[in-house]
């Protein structure tokens, strides 16, 4: 497994999940138990992997979401 992200936002980590997910790339979240412990402080980040074979493909469809967040298409 690759590390593809590492967040302390639920949210950019569930919008990255859903992308992902959406297009064939099943995620793993490592550190998702142990962020709900620590309460609201978010000091442990929860890390998006996925397999090794798929990380170039996951990492290209990331950014290109972003640019168009950017470019205001979606």
């Amino acid at each position: 497994m690759i590390e593809l992200l590492r967040t302390n936002d639920p949210v950019t980590l569930s919008w990255a999940r859903a992308l992902l997910e959406e297009a064939g790339i099943d995620t793993l979240v490592f550190d998702e138990q142990t962020s709900a412990l620590e309460g609201s402080i978010g000091a442990i980040a929860r890390r998006l992997m996925v397999r090794e074979e798929e990380a170039s493909r996951a990492r290209w469809l990331l950014d290109r979401a972003r640019r168009e967040i950017e470019d205001g298409h979606r």
